[in-house]
């Protein structure tokens, strides 16, 4: 069966499927470098706190023996890398459909184990409460922390998670020529592009983990949880800027990846992290209770991690449903107690600067001509330029910059339901229309929206015959938090000239849940920006904002429907610059010849 995971499409393999595409990784991972032989002819016994204790033989270059426990010995393939001081090695057993990612440290003997697994009868709670069974191919992972015995006695010390490459961003060039900018903008989550693999220039959002091995060496991994479960683990060293890694999963297009990579970075910018100064992301256990004072709390189910699933919680409602339920159940501008204004806290106060105005809008390539009579500061009158009766709409507008009017209304009764979002500026006569509408081809309560470039002809004012707004990637790499309301902020990271992701705050400041989407951004002047998109495979909803970097405030509005009716509402936030990316070079038609 096929199932749309975000926007990819991916077969729901099974244990049998899995173990069939497994059987041709006898010999161990490939890898375009030449694979290590440090380990060859070593035996090791490595122990791992709360964990497995593996004994190891490394019989040559690609085979190994281990023993797990008092379990009894496998022989199978396995691949390793060295960055010195440390050793990548990886192994998976097509029987158990289980293996290991081991990371040693030379100096120390300190060890980090990523055990991984397909097959999981792992079962999950979303954020909306429903109980879902992790699929059988998404790789599951559990970290271990220990040390090789050796004579010198048992080290104090460990390796441990962290917060020490939260914000970072780096782009990586593999030895076999992928490229990907990470950028690892929370403590539990990674923003990453696909410079090769994908062509959209989108960033997707994974769960992730982050150990600190010493002040410039790092042990990282995300699993793909929501795409296609694939699984990346690398070790990292900051000074020399180079990485060590494996990939174990299926892509896309169901093919096995199991191979093993070395990659050369650049760091591209460093957000700033906003939790204490004496917290350095110790205790990360997001996936269960929090952690006493101590940092002691429960321990957290074998291989659970914080997954952030919100298309498991969407509700799919047909665009006739939508329609039905609108004709009851439409509100515009409603502030009502059960319609949480957790949007709208800090938005700008509403202007009269259209009232008493009569105009027309009209939008280039055979686009829409709009008649305008705006009656007061709530109410308008509007009809297409060839219709001869006027609707009348409920509407808000505010005053983006000096004489720019940011306003929204519905189209009340239109099938797919509609509204639009419109920039007018009233020094020039230029105007952008954000045309939104109920419905993609993926669910009818998900909205889907388009600008289109135009002039207002208007009593004193005369617009230009060629100039219009237009398309930027002015905001791209540019970090910032949006405090809509004391109770809920977020920070907005806008990742690639047509996607941008939000990051939700945990109690302490520190970045957690993380998801994205496509967007677009629209230049109106100097530091003013239309900024939309829709929360797609999540809850569906459009945020249409202008930004104006100059006062750091937005103002704009969110819309939203569902089996209960649609709602157009205002949102309104204050914003705090966290920090630039430098990565608007690697975007653009340019970059794909």
């Amino acid at each position: 069966m096929d199932v749309p995971m975000h926007r990819f499409n991916y077969t729901k393999l099974s244990k049998e499927q899995i173990g069939q595409k497994l059987a041709s990784v006898t010999n161990g991972p490939a890898s375009a470098s030449e694979l290590s032989e440090v380990l060859v002819g070593r035996s090791l016994k490595i122990v791992t706190d709360n964990g497995p204790v593996l004994n190891y033989t490394f019989k040559s270059k690609n085979r190994l023996t281990l023993t797990e426990d008092s379990e009894s010995a496998i022989e199978c393939g396995y691949g390793a890398l060295d960055l010195t001081p440390l050793v990548l090695f990886s192994h998976i057993d097509p029987k158990t459909q289980k293996g290991f990612n081991v990371v040693i440290d030379r100096n120390t003997h300190l060890v980090t184990v990523f055990e991984v697994w397909f097959s999981s009868d792992i079962k999950e709670k979303t954020m909306g409460g429903r109980e879902i069974v992790v699929d059988d191919r998404e790789v599951q992972r559990q970290i271990y922390y220990g040390y090789v015995e050796t004579s010198g006695g048992v080290p104090e010390e460990r390796h441990r998670l962290t917060n020490r490459l939260e914000g970072k961003g780096i782009h990586w060039k593999q030895d076999n020529g992928i490229e990907v900018i990470d950028l690892y903008a929370s403590i539990v989550s990674t923003n990453f592009i696909e410079l090769t693999r994908h062509h959209d220039d989108l960033s997707y959002c994974s769960p992730s983990d982050y150990v600190i091995i010493n002040d410039n060496l790092f042990v990282y991994d995300r699993t793909e949880c929501e795409f296609s479960g694939i699984h990346t683990m690398f070790a990292m060293d900051l000074y020399a800027m180079k990485q060590i890694g494996v990939r174990l999963g299926f892509n896309e297009n169901d093919e096995l990846e199991y191979y093993m990579f070395r990659g050369e970075g650049e760091v591209v910018g460093q957000l700033a992290y906003l939790e204490p100064f004496d917290d350095h992301g110790n205790h990360v256990n997001l996936a269960g209770p929090p952690p006493d004072a101590d940092g002691n709390g429960p321990p957290v189910p074998k291989g659970q991690r914080y997954a952030y699933r919100p298309i498991r919680d969407f509700d799919n409602v047909t665009e006739d449903e939508i329609f039905a339920a609108a004709k009851t159940t439409s509100y515009a501008f409603v502030e009502r107690e059960d319609i949480p204004q957790m949007m709208a806290g800090n938005r700008l106060p509403y202007s009269d600067l259209l009232a008493g105005k009569e105009f027309t809008l009209r939008y280039d390539n055979d686009g829409p001509a709009w008649n305008y009579r705006i009656l007061d500061k709530e109410n308008l009158e509007w009809k297409r330029e060839d219709e001869l009766e006027w609707h009348t709409e409920i509407y808000r507008a505010f005053e983006a910059d000096e004489k720019l009017v940011f306003f929204s209304h519905m189209h009340t009764g239109s099938k797919p339901c509609k509204s639009v979002q419109i920039a007018l500026d009233l020094t020039n006569g230029l105007t952008t229309c954000i045309n939104s509408k109920m419905g993609t081809e993926y669910f009818g309560n998900e909205v889907s929206y388009n600008a289109i470039f135009g002039v207002a002809e208007m009593e004193g004012i005369k617009a230009p015959r060629y100039m219009r707004h237009c398309y930027t990637d002015e905001l791209v790499g540019r970090a910032y938090s949006w405090s809509y309301s004391d109770q809920m902020t977020s920070m907005h990271i806008y990742t690639t000239p047509h996607s941008s992701s939000w990051t939700i705050f945990t109690n302490n400041q520190a970045m957690g849940a993380q998801w994205c989407a496509p967007c677009l951004y629209v230049k109106l002047r100097p530091g003013v920006y239309i900024f939309c998109l829709c929360e797609e495979a999540c809850n569906g909803a459009e945020l249409c904002v202008c930004i104006n970097t100059n006062i750091m405030h937005d103002c704009g509005f969110g819309f939203t429907g569902g089996g209960q009716g649609i709602n157009l509402g205002p949102i309104g936030a204050i914003a705090r610059h966290i920090g630039d990316y430098d990565i608007k070079k690697f975007f653009g038609p340019k970059k794909r010849i």
